[in-house]
């Protein structure tokens, strides 16, 4: 390597930083607080270290003004931005299912830490849910569509485009749309249970008075609950599975 390509290859290495590493702050598991601020920078330095030659064709030339190498740095951190906190949506779903299950269970109030949201509190279920579904993840190979798509977010998004705040913003939408439409559906079972079980224990207070209805709902609500969870939870994983392929499989290009 001539010395006169050391300015041009810190360049590309610096940009491609700026964007995969503010995409792995921000993606699910990987960019957990609970994992060492080293072992994230690390990763983050191999994966571009893996693709600098593949994707250092789509960088232009070191430009010789400041200005111009700060606009492209803001261009790659926005871009960055945009696609890790789509990805960090994925969590998102299973915690609307969470929230949801666990307030047909009566366990709404039972809070534990959430494995994919770094100090934050969530229902018990949640934080169940979202730990089975970080597992799926990685079990199934899921992530290795997330580093291709990181490459060809190079194809999708060049950095020598203009910022396409038009696609990001309907990106934006589609992803928030998604993620309460399928974490309705995950818990769909349960909302029904709700439904028929609290309808069923209005009919009851009305015809028996005097029987303490609270001390029966909850812990009724509590086991059956857990009964549908158990039957249902392959069938929810298979669900949410297929729907993190979907959305992984948006930043591929064709």
């Amino acid at each position: 390597m001539e010395l006169d390509l050391l300015p041009q290859t810190a360049y590309i290495f610096i940009l491609m930083f700026a964007r995969l590493g503010t995409i792995m702050m921000l993606m699910p598991a990987v960019g957990k607080k609970s994992i060492p601020a080293r072992i994230r920078l690390t990763t983050a330095l191999l994966i571009c270290l893996v693709l600098y030659p593949s994707s250092s064709v789509y960088f232009g030339k070191l430009p010789d003004e400041l200005f111009a190498i700060a606009a492209i740095l803001a261009h790659e951190l926005l871009v960055g931005f945009a696609i890790g906190l789509c990805l960090r949506m994925l969590m998102a779903t299973l915690q609307v299912a969470g929230t949801v299950i666990a307030f047909q269970m009566s366990l709404s109030m039972a809070n534990s830490m959430d494995p994919s949201q770094p100090g934050v509190q969530s229902a018990v279920v949640a934080s169940f849910l979202s730990l089975i579904g970080i597992t799926i993840i990685f079990t199934t190979n899921l992530h290795h569509l997330a580093l291709v798509g990181l490459h060809d977010s190079y194809v999708l998004f060049s950095p020598s485009s203009a910022l396409p705040v038009e696609d990001f913003a309907a990106l934006a939408l589609n992803t928030i749309v998604s993620t309460f439409t399928v974490g309705i559906q995950i818990s769909g079972p349960f909302i029904v249970f709700g439904l028929v079980f609290y309808i069923g224990l209005g009919l009851l207070a009305r015809l028996m008075p005097q029987l303490q209805i609270f001390f029966i709902a909850m812990p009724a609500a509590i086991a059956i609950g857990l009964i549908l969870l158990a039957i249902l939870l392959g069938t929810m994983m298979m669900w949410y599975h297929n729907y993190a392929e979907i959305q992984f499989t948006r930043f591929l290009a064709d």
